[in-house]
Formats: structure tokens, sequence, C-alpha cells
């Protein structure tokens, strides 16, 4: 039997046929369209469903399931999605209304869950029972998989890392708090660091790096500038793993996983990020005093994939 996962997002509907071991073999995708009813969006799902199936010689009674992943708030247990910010979905049953295209069980969750879960499944967590997934972009999304399934909490809004506080009264935050993780470790936070820093210290080769023009500092610019040894890039980057260990290092005292997957953009800096962090959690975390073991740290595999594959194999 084969799987379907459905990797829903605010720009594009992306759509990937799994087999059991976590594999895809055929994807593709449609643009989800800014400000479209529901229907629309759910009608465009399953012709692309029923395309990629047509497309490889295969049946719908060849697939076992379907699984979504949205961003919001889902109810897991009904199918349905509460509430997606950037989509017009608010209360609506996927599983009932994508069920009238395709009648295949319908299972939904959270995008970043889904990203842990794959990462779990298949893989830089497979094989590990408890983990934890933190994706640094444009904020920081999470997930936590707990003897190999996806924790969900109370309501199933549960693993919003990013917003835990790590300085009371600091930087804003768009949820409206204040010192959340994700405005000192997610790659915004990173440009502005580096942007501030160089604002400070105009000689410094972040700014021969984009031509003076501060507008083009990304995430990676100061660890860039820092591997050449720039030392107010060197004095950035340090003071960013910081701000991503700490929160980390509250990860491991909270849940004690046995690993810790680091995604996004950044996680392409390889062990220049890693290592500075695995000595970070040693020195910072509750369990070497106790000779516990700590979490090992390793950077996500999954890419752009971990969507579809993570919502096909999800399960009740």
């Amino acid at each position: 039997m084969y799987y379907i996962g459905v990797d829903l997002g605010g720009t594009n509907i992306a759509a990937g046929l799994v087999d059991e071991n976590g594999k895809i073999f055929s994807k593709g995708s449609v643009p989800t369209g800014r400000g479209r009813e529901y229907q629309e969006i759910i009608r465009d799902m399953a012709a692309l469903i029923l395309e990629l199936i047509k497309g490889q010689g295969l049946e719908v009674t060849d697939f076992k399931s379907i699984g979504v992943g949205s961003p919001g708030v889902p109810d897991c247990k009904e199918g349905k999605i509460v509430y997606a910010s950037n989509i017009k979905l608010r209360d609506v049953s996927l599983r009932e209304e994508l069920g009238k295209y395709i009648a295949l069980p319908v299972y939904v969750n959270n995008d970043a869950n889904i990203a842990a879960y794959a990462e779990s499944v298949a893989g830089a967590a497979k094989g590990y029972k408890t983990s934890v997934t933190v994706t640094i972009g444009t904020g920081i999304g999470s997930g936590i998989i707990i003897d190999g399934k996806i924790f969900s909490g109370f309501n199933n809004a549960a693993a919003e890392l990013g917003h835990m506080v790590l300085k009371m009264d600091g930087e804003p935050c768009n949820c409206g708090r204040k010192g959340c993780w994700e405005s000192y470790a997610s790659a915004t936070a990173c440009i502005r660091q580096t942007r501030e820093a160089a604002e400070k210290n105009p000689d410094s080769l972040i700014n021969s790096l984009v031509g003076g023009d501060l507008d083009k500092i990304d995430a990676k610019t100061a660890f860039d500038a820092a591997k050449q040894g720039d030392k107010t890039a060197i004095a950035v980057v340090d003071t960013y793993i910081r701000y991503i260990g700490e929160g980390l290092a509250n990860i491991v005292n909270s849940f004690q996983p046995e690993i810790i997957v680091i995604g996004g953009g950044v996680c392409k800096e390889g062990e220049f990020l890693l290592e500075p962090l695995r000595k970070y959690l040693r020195e910072n975390t509750f369990a070497p005093a106790h000779n516990i073991k700590i979490a090992g740290l390793k950077a996500a595999e999954m890419g752009n994939d971990a969507g579809i594959v993570g919502a096909a194999m999800l399960r009740e």
C-alpha cells in the first residue's frame, strides 16, 4: 500500500505519493491562491492528488490514507483545520471536504509538527523514540515527538517553542509579546543583529560582502564573514549561537529528548553551527551535573520534502 501527503502552504499546495518507507515516488504542486475560498482550495488539492495517482497508473484503492499538513491550529481528532492565518480556512473539516472527492481516510496536523514527524520516521531522527525538531527561518517552528508520536498538547497547539521567553521585556515579537526565543534566534533576528553590528563597525567585512548595501544582508552574511576571520562577524555569530543554544538548553532541560534536529537555512552552516551548539549544551544543561547523557544534535535531512513525507505517514 502507498500513502498520500499534502503540504498546504500559503503560496503552494504540494502533494506527493509516498511508499511505506517514506520515499516519495511522485510529486507536484499548484498555487494556493491568496484569498480564495476553501472549497476552491480543496478542489484543486483533490485534482492534484488524482492527477498524480493517474500519472503512475495507479488507483485510489492502492492507497491507504491522505495526510495534510497546514499552518495554524488543527483539530487532529476530527480532521479539521480550526484556524490558518494565511489561508481562508476556519473550522473546515478536510476529512469531510476532501472525502467528497477521494474516498480515503484523511489525517490533519500542524505543518511544524509534520516536519518533526518526517525527521522522526525518515530523516535525521529516525530510530529515536523522543526527538525535537526546531526549524529556524523567518520565525522558529518546532515539533515534539514522544514515543514515536506527535505531541500536540491538550488543544492541539503545543510545541510553540519559538515563543518561550528568553528575555523579560526584551525584543518585540510578532506574537505581541516581548523577549520570545524567535526574536533572538530566528533568521530574521540574525539579520537584525548583523545589520546593527555593520552599522556600528563600517570597516567590517560584513559591509564589503554586501557592497555597502545593508539591505542585502541575509542570515548567511555574518557566517560568511566570520569564516574569513572578521572580528565583528565572529562576535555576531558567537552571540547568535548562544541565543540558539539557550533555547535548546531549555528544551533539553524540559523534555530530555534523545536527539534535537535543526532545520531551516541556517542548518546549511553544518558543523560551524552545530559544534558550538553541542558545546553550549554540554556546558549549560542540567543533565551533565548528574551524568545524564545529553541530547544529540543533528542537521535536518528531509528538506522541502518534510511536509509531504510527514503528512503521508500520519496515523490516527
